[in-house]
């Protein structure tokens, strides 16, 4: 969902730009049924112990008053499997983590997730007989005995069991600089011929590897999946060190470093404060970058009266915004734009889910079959095995 407004405060504290006469842009609409609060609450107190609802921090409000739990994916796939005894984990996020949650818990568990429809276009960009195709590539360049596969958290079980079977692993934003010097230590270290294939998200691959691990823009190759031999040679694959999976986040890919340019000359005081899927120019022009749960603890210990632009999904920027009205937020965009699967999620489907389980029907369970969930299991594993940084997205 996007709406065509000028760049908006959301903080409830000092107004940044009073003069507009403006109140804090995108504002959802109530719900249409104003019973459905009372069904949810209904349904959910009926279900008791045997029903977790997890809900991620990009959800809607109406949809989160009624998460047992909220956090980033891996977080709350964690938080569903430290549940044995909840029969039903009610997944209020996309589709790869309601897969993530299924790979995590128990055969006893059911994971359901409210709207099929809910998906990741990111997770979507990385298709597992294109990755195949990929590897083929490597292996016809004479290289694949020196490439490890790594996968963000952000992509569907077949790919994470991919990297389990080709000797790679799991990151989330928080520790993928870990994972690559994991990756690069498999195969001699970050100065061998050493390779990494990072899917699906660029930015995310190309941020950490030349902001943390100190490699060249040059040192990186992006394979486009829709393009013969990704795009680039057999030389190109050979001398890249980091060969990124052209995928991106349809939300954090939309800010861009000319809105930083205008609200730094705007607000001299203000602090730029993005998530590492953000476009690499836009990542170098922050004053912070890091992680969904970085983004949370820093407004939470930021000084009163203080100035953030955040460049992450709208639902939680408005949710900090509120939580913290001391301090001015405001949104790294000109546009209103919420993740639009995310929000698939709503109210009257969350009710639904509810409901049929109150009925004794199981609907939307994803379930992951056992080989892929194997593999995956793999990956995943690697990825909790990385010393000193905790697993978050």
């Amino acid at each position: 969902m996007t709406i065509d407004l000028p760049l908006l405060p959301l903080g409830k504290g000092r107004d940044l730009d009073a003069e507009r006469g403006v109140e804090c842009p995108g504002d959802l609409p109530v719900a249409s049924d104003p019973t459905l609060v009372a069904r949810a609450r209904a349904a959910k107190e009926a279900l008791g112990d045997r029903v977790f609802v997890l809900g991620h921090h990009y959800q809607r409000d109406e949809v989160i008053q009624f998460a047992d739990v909220t956090g980033d994916s891996f977080k709350l796939a964690r938080e569903a499997a430290a549940r044995p005894d909840a029969e039903f984990i009610v997944f209020c996020g996309v589709h790869f983590m309601a897969e993530s949650a299924d790979i995590l818990t128990s055969d006893d568990q059911q994971v359901v997730l409210p709207d099929l429809a809910a998906g990741c276009s990111m997770a979507d960009m990385a298709r597992l007989a294109q990755v195949e195709d990929c590897w083929e590539a490597l292996e016809a360049a004479g290289i694949a005995d020196q490439v490890v596969p790594v996968t963000y958290m952000n992509s569907s079980a077949d790919i994470k069991a991919f990297c389990g079977r080709h000797g790679g692993a799991v990151c989330t934003s928080s520790n993928a600089d870990v994972a690559l010097e994991w990756a690069f230590g498999e195969k001699g270290g970050v100065d061998s011929d050493a390779k990494v294939l990072f899917l699906p998200d660029q930015h995310l691959g190309r941020n950490t590897a030349v902001l943390q691990l100190g490699m060249d823009l040059d040192d990186c190759v992006v394979w486009n999946p829709l393009l013969p031999g990704g795009g680039l040679t057999p030389e190109e694959l050979r001398d890249a060190r980091m060969i990124l999976w052209r995928g991106h986040c349809s939300v954090h890919g939309r800010f861009s470093e000319d809105v930083v340019d205008e609200l730094r000359a705007t607000h001299p005081d203000l602090k730029v404060l993005v998530h590492p899927e953000c476009r690499h120019e836009v990542v170098l022009k922050a004053d912070l970058v890091g992680s969904t749960e970085f983004i949370i603890k820093t407004i939470e210990a930021a000084p009163s009266g203080t100035t953030w632009a955040i460049g992450t999904e709208l639902n939680l920027v408005k949710r900090l915004a509120d939580a913290h009205p001391d301090k001015n937020i405001v949104f790294l965009d000109r546009n209103v734009c919420y993740c639009s699967t995310m929000n698939r999620i709503d109210l009257p489907h969350l009710v639904w889910a509810l409901e049929s389980l109150v009925g004794g029907t199981v609907v939307n369970r994803i379930e992951v079959d056992a080989e892929t969930q194997a593999w995956a299991q793999v990956a995943l594993e690697r990825m909790l095995a990385l010393p000193g940084r905790s697993q978050r997205d």
